[in-house]
């Protein structure tokens, strides 16, 4: 019988590497959960929207959780209902939560902290390996991904709504991370080797946010 685990999932690549590591040993039972900003049906920070993820989640054959928040929510807001979600789970017999983070201790640190008080335990499937290569990685197993978030006071907004491919990488700033580890940018992952079908989808219009945050709208 596999072991039930949750992976936090944005909808990005490095969620789906994780996911992709996790269905490689075999011995999990995996549901993905993701943070919906309810009024809008997208996904938080990412911008995607909540059919599209429905539609991931469909072709990756897993079953998805969806917590949702509205744009006014605090810090506190947001605590309070991933500690509901994590006690139903864990009376599930759940005990593990994996993350995509790659090298961010505060973030890691932040993450096992607030599962310790849920008597979880954080699992990080990509921690500590080479950025450039987790990319290259990803792009040589076949995953298929696709800009939709640009911070543009590290990056041009022109980067978003390219394809997530060796040529972007190389055309990237020096002080920008291959893998956008630092929220340069946000990515949407539409096909690759865990996926039973590709996910179609057009690209609509382009936002600027905040003054800041260039986002890529896909429509399906």
């Amino acid at each position: 019988m596999k072991e039930k685990i949750i992976l936090s999932w944005s909808s990005g690549k490095d969620s789906s590497l994780a996911l992709y590591e996790l269905m490689k040993q075999g011995s999990y039972d995996i549901t993905l959960l993701t943070t919906i900003t309810g009024n809008y049906e997208r996904i938080s920070m990412h911008g995607v929207r909540e059919a599209l993820l429905e539609k991931q989640a469909e072709s990756l054959g897993c079953y998805l959780e969806k917590v949702y928040i509205t744009p006014e929510s605090t810090n506190e807001d947001y605590q309070k209902k991933m500690e509901e979600v994590m006690n139903k789970y864990k009376d599930l017999g759940v005990t593990k939560v994996a993350f995509g983070d790659i090298f961010l201790e505060d973030i890691r640190r932040y993450r096992e902290e607030n599962l310790k008080k849920a008597e979880m335990e954080a699992i990080f499937p990509l921690w500590g390996r080479e950025t450039k290569e987790i990319a290259n990685t990803f792009i040589s197993l076949g995953f298929k991904s696709i800009i939709t978030c640009v911070d543009t006071k590290v990056l041009s907004g022109d980067f978003v709504g390219r394809i997530y491919d060796k040529d972007f990488i190389a055309e990237l700033p020096e002080n920008v991370d291959p893998c956008g580890e630092n929220g340069e940018f946000h990515t949407f992952v539409f096909d690759g080797p865990i996926f039973r079908e590709r996910i179609n989808f057009s690209i609509g219009e382009k936002v600027l946010r905040d003054e800041r945050f260039q986002f890529c709208d896909l429509v399906l």
